[in-house]
């Protein structure tokens, strides 16, 4: 059941923007507005627009469903795995990999979100790898055996095919990852291990993720419980001036010396013998 939020959330994601995507370009094919036109164009005022238009507009069929089978795995493993991370590393991969196609890129009309596919790609590869994480290893294995062709686009080997649009999404994704390697998704931990770790406090990371469960919760009642002590006992000692009492029983004196009068025996008056 915990796994049908995080779905929903990285399916969610993505088709929003493959929406946007295929009706930009029907609405482009059916009014024939020329909206390729307002690509990325590599260092032209008139294409510092198309940093953000250029993902969104493609030029054939072929062309967007490509990039729509691609987008779909990449972004729903991003927003699934990396769900603290996901906005994040998306809206930098966007806009970085647009402004380092305009500074860098070669000259003509790019278009396609096939730079943001690279940036999926790449953040995804290499995530796995820094983070040392079985679990993002794996999905690192996938995107290698799922993509790793993708690696001879981003050299300058097919005509119109704009290489440098990939490039730039890889660099984008590859900074990324090494970027927020500290951050997000930690090690699992395994049952064996908290066995071995019974008596230490459970990790506040583990803790937030797993709010209902029975640790968690016996975990914050024992916490709380060592705080009211402890105000408890600053209370007192401010109460006491600082100053811790030991109390003793008071023995009263005059009760005493009564007690010890009556223990003794009486002396009988003797009358002397005549």
């Amino acid at each position: 059941m915990k796994s049908y939020p995080r779905l929903f959330y990285a399916l969610f994601f993505t088709t929003i923007f493959l929406l946007i995507i295929w009706g930009v370009y029907f609405i482009d094919i059916i009014y024939e507005l020329g909206l390729t036109a307002h690509g990325n164009r590599p260092r032209e005022l008139r294409g510092l627009k198309g940093i953000v238009t250029f993902p969104f507009l493609h030029g054939s069929l072929s062309h967007i469903w490509n990039n729509t089978a691609s987008f779909f795995v990449l972004n729903g493993l991003l927003f699934y795995f990396y769900r603290s991370l996901a906005v994040r590393v998306w809206v930098i991969s966007f806009f970085a990999t647009g402004v380092l196609l305009w500074m860098f890129g070669g000259g003509g009309n790019h278009i396609g979100a096939s730079g943001m596919v690279y940036a999926l790609a790449s953040f995804l590869f290499l995530s796995g790898i820094v983070r040392k994480n079985l679990l993002l290893l794996r999905v690192t294995l996938l995107v290698a055996f799922l993509y790793g062709g993708m690696v001879w686009l981003m050299l300058p080997l097919k005509e119109h095919v704009s290489w440098e649009g990939h490039l730039a999404g890889a660099l984008s994704g590859a900074v990324l990852a090494f970027y927020y390697r500290n951050m997000g998704p930690k090690n699992p931990i395994y049952k064996y291990e908290l066995s071995e770790a019974a008596d230490e406090d459970l990790p506040e990371w583990w803790m937030r993720g797993n709010p209902n469960h029975p640790d968690t919760i016996a975990q914050l009642a024992e916490n709380e419980a060592e705080k009211s002590t402890l105000i408890d006992q600053q209370t007192d000692s401010t109460r006491n001036g600082g100053f811790t009492y030991q109390w003793a029983a008071r023995v009263n004196k005059k009760t005493n010396t009564k007690a010890k009068a009556k223990s003794k025996p009486k002396k009988q008056n003797q009358k002397p013998e005549q």
